[in-house]
């Protein structure tokens, strides 16, 4: 049974808008918690559309089990959706915290995600027949005119939606971070439902549960607040947990959360969104395989790197004689500034950015190709240093699209060089990313080079799966040009050619000729 207006809505369009506005406020927090729980469980699981998938399916087949559930509460609307907001608070605030938790002291997320997807997903679905209710019986709508007051809940929940979602990545993420965001949005939340429940139906309570509604709001707001205050602490502990208690730089720039371990004076690494990008172990031998046999292959006066902001494929580049000019174009202007000012980095990258030879470039690599790459002329080397093609985030860098524009900018008799990930460990990737820069038209020269020993696994590498459980043992490396007599053809030794010690050419498994090439609209590569 629904109990009657109370004396204080006489003015039911001031009590219709409380409650519009509290729907819009509760929308945004809704999915802002959804975002949280999405780019966390890329960052720590990887592969972003497949953990997308799960939060957002799992997420809605909750919503549709609390709006079943919800419907035992219309009776008492205003007491419950009080509850459900604290309730939501509490889990989604302190999800993002949870999460990075278990991955960090546990070793994984994914049971974690799901319970938080279901969670988060049934209490958000609980609030619409509730609010459904709630706005109906402060608009004294007749009831010809229940569309109009679905129309306007629904209106409030999208355009609420809509700020959510924009205000995550560009607003809350880049200047809170995700753990003090997700902290923050609880807050709101609480404050909002509380005040709606409190100020416009405290009277339908009885004392008892104006009381209990009030001391649950305070309660979980303390929490957020303490919790808050303890995020710094966490993050230093989570992180020496996850990367081993020699963390030096720890920054969450707009793109990504850079991380770089060791001491000045011993191996430094560095880690983007948790994956190790460079290896102190082998701060040479990566970027002399990548960069030396393309080089050396032919002329190299002008050599453009795609990706590289740590500035090890520039060292390597301009060590060279002959090389006259090398443009960076790096996404992450963080990366660029720490290759640049941190003492350790910078003397890794031989000081490559005070060399006026190189020219760095704020861009994103594929945009960059495609806007700018005609009118910045021709390049005799084009390397391509990006994030692992089984990075889903990365693909459209491994697509015959990205070696198209790429083979663009290429001078007559230029090389194009592209890192493709491990051989041993992912072959079909490897041989995926081959057959995809033939498609372009180009010709390939496959090869590989021995890595570090295997070993231990160290900080984040151990979070990211059994693949990558042990420091990889190799790296895969394409090589091409465009076909002519003299062109690198195939697999095996070319004339031109120089590998590095502990490198080798590969030929392709018979398997491989059936590895249809990945495009933008067809991606081959999994994460």
């Amino acid at each position: 049974m629904i109990e009657p207006l109370p004396a204080p809505l006489r003015r039911p369009r001031s009590g219709r808008f409380l409650v519009l506005a509290v729907v819009f406020i509760c929308a945004a927090c809704g999915l802002v918690y959804e975002l949280e729980l999405v780019a966390l469980a890329s960052y720590l699981i990887g592969d972003s559309v497949t953990q997308a998938s799960v939060v957002l399916s799992v997420m809605v087949f909750a919503m549709g089990v609390g709006s079943l559930l919800a419907k035992r509460l219309r009776c008492r609307a205003a007491v419950g959706f009080g509850l459900i907001e604290t309730t939501l608070a509490l889990v989604g605030g302190c999800s993002a915290m949870a999460l990075y938790a278990t991955f960090a002291w546990l070793g994984g997320s994914r049971y974690a995600l799901v319970a938080f997807s279901l969670a988060i997903g049934m209490l958000i679905g609980a609030e619409i027949p509730l609010l459904m209710t709630l706005i109906q019986r402060v608009s004294r709508r007749v009831e010809g005119d229940a569309s109009g007051t679905v129309a306007d809940l629904f209106a409030a929940d999208y355009v609420g939606a809509l700020v959510g979602g924009l205000a995550f990545p560009f607003l809350l993420l880049p200047q809170l971070g995700q753990l003090t965001a997700a902290l923050l949005t609880g807050a709101v939340n609480a404050i909002a439902g509380g005040s709606l429940v409190l100020l416009l139906f405290g009277r339908d309570l009885s004392t008892r549960a104006r009381w209990v509604l009030l001391g649950a709001n305070v309660l979980v707001l303390v929490v957020l607040a303490l919790t808050t205050a303890m995020v710094a602490d966490f993050e230093q502990a989570a992180r020496r947990a996850v990367y081993g208690g020699q963390v030096r730089v720890a920054v969450q720039s707009r793109v990504q959360e850079i991380v770089l371990t060791g001491q000045k004076s011993g191996p430094l690494d560095l880690f983007l969104d948790g994956r190790l990008r460079v290896d102190g172990r082998d701060g040479s031998r990566y970027p002399r395989s990548l960069v030396g046999p393309a080089l050396d292959a032919g002329p190299h006066g002008r050599v453009l790197i795609l990706g590289g902001g740590d500035g090890l494929a520039a060292r390597e580049a301009l060590r060279h004689t002959g090389v006259r000019s090398v443009t960076v174009v790096e996404r992450d202007p963080a990366i660029l500034q720490l290759a640049r000012t941190d003492p350790a980095l910078s003397t890794l990258n031989g000081h490559a950015y005070q060399d006026p030879r190189l020219r760095p470039v704020v861009a994103d690599a594929f945009g960059w190709l495609r806007r700018d790459g005609r009118t910045s002329g021709t390049y005799d080397v084009i390397v391509s240093d990006l994030p692992d093609p089984g990075v889903t985030a990365g693909t459209k860098f491994y697509s015959q699209e990205f070696y198209g524009l790429a083979s663009r900018v290429l001078a007559p008799g230029g090389r194009l060089v592209v890192h493709a990930g491990p051989v041993a460990s992912s072959p079909r990737t490897f041989w995926t990313v081959e057959r995809t820069v033939r498609a372009a038209g180009l010709a390939t020269f496959p090869y590989r080079a021995a890595g570090h020993a295997s070993g231990p696994a160290r900080g984040g590498e151990r979070a990211f799966g059994a693949a990558s459980a042990k420091p990889a043992r190799d790296w895969g490396f394409v090589l091409a040009d465009r076909p002519a007599p003299l062109s690198l053809g195939s697999a095996g030794a070319r004339p031109g050619v120089r590998l590095p010690t502990g490198a080798e050419p590969l030929t392709a498994p018979g398997e491989a000729a059936r590895y249809p090439p990945s495009t933008l609209v067809h991606p081959r590569y999994s994460g």
